[in-house]
């Protein structure tokens, strides 16, 4: 089988993410350099590694005594799936079956397991048809003696996959006796651990694989005598004496840096008190300050998950807390405290428990259970105690605060806190930061943390990539690419910096007072287009009333000062720069209507009387102090309020009155429904606080977010009066926006230039176009330029639009998703707006959602162009197969989608 085929139909079957998918596309091209990694017997490793390097400069050794590749990803990406994709392009693309994954504890050790068992939740074959009637054999730690049989008689799968502990081969002679694995079998009369070495295709993964640089363990490792390793983990060093030592052997390292830039995981950040001196504080107080902030930024916590759910229609996610603290008998202590009256009334007393290694027997299992039961919403804790930090592989969604209670340093509280807590509940970020960020609450650590993260090796903030070849990466540039309009009117820079051979169109104006004259005249024209009624269309700007009015604004702007005068050769004609300013517009554009829906009549709806939900928010606590919360990576703060305001005549008053802000809901008539939605909330809350003080600290400090909540429930409940809706357009046209890539600096190549490396055509630009209102363009597939060559030939014009030039929404709720298509198309008869998509991706639903909202904006814009004379407006959904240079505009319109 074709291994690119491969890759590519594992990506899309497995939904690979963007690091998961280059992780699978490197080990391909490693193995293509040197497909002598793969052969059994004797290797010569030195022109093995010679040959990889020609790829991946940053190799400098395999650590091993085989082939051995490290993929450093951040903690969160997805490092499991990532195995099963391995493992299944090893069987499909090499026919490799014998695989040995290695864990380094218990814990993942067992998760391993249930992800490589079928019908489990996270079962990392999900999607591969090759395993779906005869998944892979399992052999673990625990059963691979009553498994001999099989072995030996042979399996019905055809994969096997050994899991295994690495203490289960790394333990040293005890008593003069060898490992049990390394032990003689009856069953295959030799040791399971030599019948594995003895395989000729036997391929290693090692899933946190920094856990295997010890000396025993290196030793067992190279006694296997793999074809090849396949290493996986998050921190590729080992530490020394002297500091860190990097890993030689990495191929590819996609950093914690990079997973917050593209929003894999939370974004972490650290909490204290506004004007908050930790010196004046005992430490017992100091420590039960940062529990009850803790608890309170829980709680705050906790509503906005609630709110979320409610109103996007998701699954409820229930936040916990973690405490660290110094020993078991420090955890202890804080057990009791957090369990007593005095810590909040006694309310967290049977949601805590206590997690090390101070239990046995029945107490341990049943700690344990509900450990591993924390993400369900129906399991009560929402405070975990913790001594030691819980280790790699308790892969949890719903740790939102983490209250460090232990002495350590700035970079190990950093890099041992969010490791844990990094992970998505949703697997991928709201929009929402309450929801998407991960609180460390260091009040006496503040300062130092946010020094340290701003370090340059900080683990939050560093970037590197190692996939290409250095030198190619530091060549990349950012550019600003101008519209075809703004490069002949001289308005921006020619050539583009760091690009050569980018010049654009030459400039109509080359007079600084010239130049002058057709920014101010852009400017006037620009703001015509919100005047739809007097300007329909770009064309009304060519009226001479209209064009006389740009010139009189120009003419105002460009008087010179009282007293000064101009020298001769700056005088300029600003009615003929006016007009030649405006005909360059029009004709370097494509009217694109500002198209909005709306209500048609009166709306008689409204939100109807329910009984609220108040579990979300009916434990806030009251506060005695601003707590200020710093974002590590993008360094904004936020504020948690602790003062009350304006005192309100009524508790419900606080809710009301915030309720009241929201756009959709009218007090006149709904304000019996609020009064009641604003009782049912004080009720819950005066069940829990002690004193009206507190419920009104809670209604102040809090007012917002219960509003929230509340307002999120009402609009499950709201009966709309009307189905009756009409377009309205805002605008007639709308200027070309500007675009800005990120390329490969160099040269600019001919859009009819054939591409030698399709794949790299996304870090290409493109030029030489005639009839694009851009000079400069990319490309996201070799299908798009081919389309583009088409256009030059068939098109009276045509350019790929930047994002919010359209605005076409295709999914409803709080994340509406913008669809920006492909091309937009201008012709003698019409005009085009059209997507180019592989075949195999026409009937998802994804592009058929896009499809749908983008020939309905079709259809409004073609209503809208009748009535003032302009073209018709069609959606083309075309095959990438169909791209092809015999093919025409005209032949491209069957695939034409009706809105």
């Amino acid at each position: 089988m074709n291994v690119e085929a491969v890759v590519r139909s594992l990506s899309g079957r497995l939904s690979l993410r963007a690091p998961q998918r280059e992780s699978l596309e490197q080990l391909a091209r490693a193995i293509a350099l040197a497909p002598e990694s793969l052969a059994h017997g004797e290797r010569d490793l030195p022109a093995i590694l010679a040959q990889m390097q020609a790829a991946f400069p940053a190799l400098k050794d395999f650590d091993r005594e085989f082939p051995s590749l490290c993929f450093a990803l951040a903690t969160g990406v997805g490092k499991t799936r990532l195995m099963g994709a391995f493992i299944a392009y090893l069987y499909q693309a090499h026919g490799i079956q014998n695989f040995f994954v290695m864990a380094p504890n218990l814990t993942i050790y067992n998760k391993l397991i249930a992800d490589f068992t079928p019908n489990t939740p996270k079962y990392v074959f999900k999607g591969v048809a090759e395993f779906a009637a005869a998944p892979p054999e399992i052999i673990t730690g625990d059963n691979y003696e009553q498994r001999g049989a099989n072995v030996q008689g042979g399996l019905l799968s055809p994969v096997t996959i050994n899991i295994f502990n690495i203490s289960k081969i790394n333990s040293e002679v005890r008593g003069g006796k060898s490992p049990r694995i390394k032990r003689l079998s009856e069953y295959i009369g030799q040791s399971y651990f030599d019948y594995l070495a003895a395989l000729p295709d036997l391929v290693l993964l090692m899933d946190e694989s920094h856990r295997y640089r010890a000396s025993a363990g290196v030793r067992a490792i190279n006694e296997l005598k793999p074809l090849l390793g396949l290493e996986l983990t998050a921190t590729p060093f080992v530490e020394s004496a002297k500091g860190p030592v990097p890993f030689r052997n990495v191929v590819v390292d996609y950093p914690l840096a990079r997973a917050l830039d593209d929003g894999f995981v939370k974004s972490p950040a650290v909490v204290t008190q506004k004007n908050f001196n930790p010196a004046q504080y005992p430490p017992d107080v100091l420590e039960r300050i940062k529990l009850q902030d803790g608890v309170r930024l829980h709680e705050a916590t906790k509503v906005e998950l609630t709110t979320y759910a409610h109103q996007n229609g998701v699954r409820l996610v229930k936040p916990f807390m973690l405490v660290i603290a110094r020993d078991t008998t420090h955890a202890g202590a804080l057990l009791n405290l957090i369990q007593s009256d005095e810590f909040f009334e006694g309310r967290y007393r049977e949601k805590v428990i206590q997690v090390d290694s101070s239990k046995s027997g029945a107490d341990e299992e049943a700690m344990i259970a509900r450990l591993l039961a924390v993400e369900s919403v129906d399991e009560p804790t929402e405070i975990v105690i913790h001594v030691n930090m819980l280790k790699e592989g308790w892969d949890v969604t719903n740790l939102y605060t983490i209250v460090p209670l232990r002495a350590a340093n700035a970079r190990t509280l950093i890099e041992q806190s969010i490791g844990r807590g990094l992970r998505l509940p949703y697997g991928k970020r709201t929009g929402v930061a309450a929801v998407d960020r991960l609180n460390i609450v260091a009040h006496d650590r503040f300062q130092e943390i946010v020094d340290e993260a701003n370090k340059p090796d900080s683990t939050i903030r560093l970037q590197q990539l190692i996939l290409d070849a250095p030198e190619e990466e530091a060549r990349k540039v950012s550019v600003d690419v101008p519209s075809t309009v703004d490069a002949l009117l001289g308005l921006t820079t020619t050539p583009l910096p760091g690009v050569v051979g980018a010049a654009a169109a030459t400039p109509i104006y080359t007079q600084a007072r010239e130049i002058e004259v057709a920014r101010l005249a852009r400017q006037a024209v620009a703001a015509y287009e919100v005047q739809r009624n007097r300007v329909p269309t770009s064309s009304a700007l060519l009226q001479e009333q209209i064009r006389q009015e740009i010139v009189a604004t120009v003419r105002q702007q460009m008087a010179p000062a009282q007293g000064e005068l101009l020298a001769e050769e700056e005088a300029v004609d600003v009615e003929a720069v006016v007009a030649r300013t405006i005909a360059t517009v029009v004709e370097n554009s494509i009217d694109i209507p500002r198209i909005v829906v709306v209500p048609a009549g009166e709306v008689v709806g409204g939100f109807k009387p329910f009984t609220l939900t108040t579990g979300g928010f009916a434990s806030l606590q009251p506060g005695e102090r601003d707590i200020l919360i710093q974002d590590l990576h993008n360094h904004e703060q936020d504020t948690l309020s602790a003062q009350v305001g304006i005192v309100e005549q009524r508790p419900e008053d606080y809710i009301v009155h915030a309720l009241m802000d929201f756009d959709d809901i009218d007090y006149d008539t709904h304000a019996e429904l609020l009064y009641d939605l604003a009782g049912q909330a004080v009720a819950a809350l005066r069940q829990r606080l002690a004193s009206e003080e507190e419920l009104r600290n809670v209604l102040d400090g809090y007012r917002r977010l219960i509003a929230d909540n509340i307002h999120a429930q009402m609009l499950a409940h709201y009966d709309e009066g009307t189905t009756a809706y009409t377009v309205e357009v805002k605008r007639g046209f709308t200027a070309i926006k500007p675009c800005s890539y990120s390329a490969m600096a160099g040269e600019v190549h001919h859009f009819r230039e054939t591409v030698a490396e399709v794949g790299k055509i996304k870090q290409m630009l493109f030029g030489g176009f005639e009839k694009c209102l851009y000079p400069l363009q990319k490309f996201d597939s070799d299908t798009e330029r081919r389309f583009a060559v088409l256009l030059e030939r068939e098109a009276l014009k045509w350019f790929k639009p930047a994002k919010g030039q359209f605005q076409i929404f295709y999914r409803l709720g709080a994340e509406q998703p913008e669809y920006v298509p492909d091309f937009v198309v201008e012709t003698a008869s019409e005009i085009l707006m059209c997507e180019t998509k592989a075949r195999t991706d026409l009937a998802s639903e994804e592009v058929k959602a896009k499809a749908l909202a983008a020939a309905r904006w079709c259809r409004d814009a073609s209503g809208y162009n009748a009535a003032e004379g302009g073209k018709p407006w069609r959606y083309l959904l075309i095959p990438h197969d169909e791209v092809a240079d015999n093919r025409t505009l005209a032949y491209l319109g069957r695939f034409a989608v009706q809105g």
